[in-house]
């Protein structure tokens, strides 16, 4: 039988598999499992139980909630979570050994994060609280409350996807009784604690905070390790930037965390780094590594994909993940310096847990033609065993396309990396067109991983070729940090000459039907494109920057991010406005369909009105959709209808014109 063409609507029946546990005797295993409900337009996520030695999967949660953030108690008798099903995130407890979940709380903001008490009768939290009050505060409602204005006096005031941010409201740290439900709340003050991780004797925990009054150029997190007894604070690194995702080792003796200084900003790659607690000092441990740590991947497809940043073994040794050429992979570290590969290339580990003798470990696995699941690797032997086969049948049933992995020479003879998929039912000899989708960030990756968005584009018709120009994630250093303040420079020749050489190289693709696309950096750059030569003929721009001298202002990110990325601010005009496609309007002689959210902070839908307007004033060729109740995120976590919505006027202009 003849499998059937990837769909708009296959995003239903997708199944999402994430954030994998190991329980502390290494037998079982909790995961997420989410699903797309067409009906709710939403999504359902569950949690899910594995035994290990069985194989047998279990369902543990139903309803029409969200699950996330699973973890086991130090005695594996218990697993808390956060569910959204009374709406904000709150935390529950369920048995090991089966039974209904209890809710712990019903905070009025929610609960953020959570963290077990070795003793496993409380649990440490991090949530929300208004200043001078407590988690529990409830606030009265008033059904004829007039509106009232909101006071802004910092610069960091709006978010992505959170709107405005209240400016009395902080994220505190304190511990709940698992019998009583009573909390005490250990921080207090206008500042925002992040809690990190608590040592295995209980007596220490790890968090960070900013204690400055203006926090508008303050980009960085400190970390600090406290004693719970005496309330003594210890700073364990402040080096102006991004530190976290703190684990102790099993003897308490060191504290792993990854971290990134401000070295080159935002592209700055990730590193690993231990702290001993008795001689107060630490260390960088992957500082031969020129790729960075962590998971910089694109894709659509997974749910709350969530992973530790660094995982101890009982031997002392660190297992973490890393970006490099496209894949996303386990690495393996001892404290003497020794750093290799545990996973093979070719593929995607976006969540991953190790057992704590460090025999195995439990890893979500995805690659371009394996949506994702989750799998047992035993890690001296490299063997592996499906645990889950959620989307067994989507692919016996489904025509998935293998992309070839591509090397081209972009700008000043740098090679660039990238795919190329060519159209579902491809014949020889016969021609195609080809569409160019640019990702995000600019310091993202596109990966070997699962895209249904590519999948969509080659069933459709469409041969299809992704690239990761220089500013992408997953190469050196100098790779990721060249395109700042050369924005639509060097980036654009590595996509345009990576385009000429596939089209140079195989002759199937129709060099007069080629598309472009891209969303958020590559929405910039796709208007770049338009802007600068006549190549294709359609182009969809999403979620775009057409403006640096409006952006500045309006983006929540604007008034450093210009400075960062363009390396300019309004008080150089001229240079914010050298690097805006809207200065290049006129040249515009693509076709262009305008893509953006109502609700996108990011890059403010105020960017598409300008550019479209302005290409409308000139006589182009150009149309504008708005998606409502939609943030920077449409294209992962939209609205199902929105993002079905979305990639039919995405796939329907390229059919229009190519």
């Amino acid at each position: 039988m003849a499998k059937k063409a990837v769909e708009i609507k296959d995003l239903t029946k997708l199944i999402s598999v994430t954030d994998p546990h190991i329980s502390p005797d290494g037998t079982q295993a909790v995961f997420v499992r989410t699903h797309m409900d067409e009906e709710e337009n939403t999504y359902i996520a569950h949690l899910y139980h594995s035994d290990l030695a069985s194989g047998k999967v279990t369902q543990w949660t139903y309803g029409k909630e969200r699950v996330s953030s699973p973890s086991w108690s130090a005695d594996g008798t218990k697993i808390a979570f956060l569910s959204t099903r009374d709406e904000k995130n709150q935390l529950y407890v369920i048995p090991s050994s089966g039974g209904e979940a209890k809710a712990l709380t019903d905070y009025e903001k929610g609960v953020n994060s959570f963290v077990w008490s070795p003793c496993n009768q409380k649990i440490w939290i991090n949530a929300m609280a208004k200043d001078g009050k407590t988690f529990t505060d409830k606030e009265e409602k008033d059904e004829k409350k007039k509106p009232e204005p909101v006071f802004v006096t910092t610069m960091k005031y709006k978010m992505d996807g959170a709107g405005l941010v209240p400016q009395d409201v902080h994220r505190q740290i304190g511990i709940v009784d698992i019998e009583t439900k009573e909390v005490e709340q250990i921080t207090e003050g206008d500042y925002h604690f992040g809690l990190e991780t608590i040592s295995h004797d209980g007596s220490r925990l790890v968090y960070s905070v900013v204690r400055e009054e203006n926090v508008d150029h303050l980009f960085q997190e400190p970390l600090y390790l406290y004693e719970v007894e005496t309330k003594k604070e210890t700073l364990i690194i402040d080096e102006g930037g991004y530190f976290g995702g703190a684990a102790f080792s099993f003897d308490d003796s060191k504290i792993a965390f990854a971290g990134s200084t401000r070295n080159f900003e935002n592209a700055t790659h990730t590193e690993i780094y231990v702290y001993d607690v008795a001689a107060g000092g630490y260390f960088c441990l992957t500082e031969s590594m020129d790729f960075p740590i962590g998971d910089y991947t694109v894709a659509d497809h997974q749910q709350g994909a969530a992973a530790p940043a660094v995982v101890w073994t009982k031997d002392d040794h660190l297992y973490f993940q890393v970006s490099t050429m496209g894949d996303v992979r386990l690495y393996f570290a001892s404290l003497d310096g020794a750093i290799y590969p545990a996973s093979p290339e070719m593929e995607h580990i976006y969540g991953y847990d190790i057992s704590r003798d460090g025999v195995f470990a439990v890893a979500a696995i995805s690659n371009p033609v394996n949506p994702g699941e989750l799998y047992k690797l035993t890690i001296a032997t490299g063997e592996r065993k499906a645990l889950t086969e959620f989307n067994k049948t989507y692919l016996e049933e489904t025509e998935l396309i293998q992309p070839a992995s591509i090397i081209a020479k972009g700008a000043n003879d740098w090679a660039v990396h990238g795919w190329l998929m060519k159209p579902r039912g491809y014949t020889e000899g016969e021609k195609y067109p080809l569409v160019v989708n640019i990702h995000g960030g600019p310091h993202a990756m596109y990966g070997n991983t699962f895209v249904h968005e590519m999948q969509l584009l080659a069933a459709r018709g469409f041969g299809v070729l992704y690239v990761n120009p220089r500013g992408s994630h997953g190469y050196s250093q100098e790779f990721v940090d060249t395109v700042r303040g050369d924005y639509g420079g060097a980036d654009y020749e590595d996509i345009m000459k990576s385009l000429e050489d596939m089209v140079a190289e195989h002759s199937w693709i129709d060099q007069d039907r080629l598309g472009v696309t891209g969303g958020s950096y590559g929405g910039f750059m796709t208007n770049w494109i338009v802007g600068h030569t006549d190549r294709f003929k359609a182009a969809v721009t999403q979620r775009s920057i057409s403006n640096w001298i409006s952006f500045f202002g309006v983006s929540d990110i604007g008034y450093y991010f210009s400075d960062w990325q363009i390396g300019a601010d309004m008080g150089d005009i001229e240079k914010l406005w050298k690097h805006s496609p809207l200065k290049y309007a006129a040249n515009v002689k693509t076709p262009l369909l305008i893509l953006h959210s109502e609700n996108d902070y990011r890059c403010p839908i105020e960017q598409s009105e300008q550019f479209y307007i302005t290409l409308k004033s000139m006589g182009k060729e150009t149309e504008f959709v708005r998606f409502p109740e939609a943030d920077h995120n449409l294209s992962r976590t939209g609205k199902p209808n929105l993002r079905f919505i979305r990639l039919e006027q995405i796939a329907g202009w390229m059919e229009k014109y190519l």
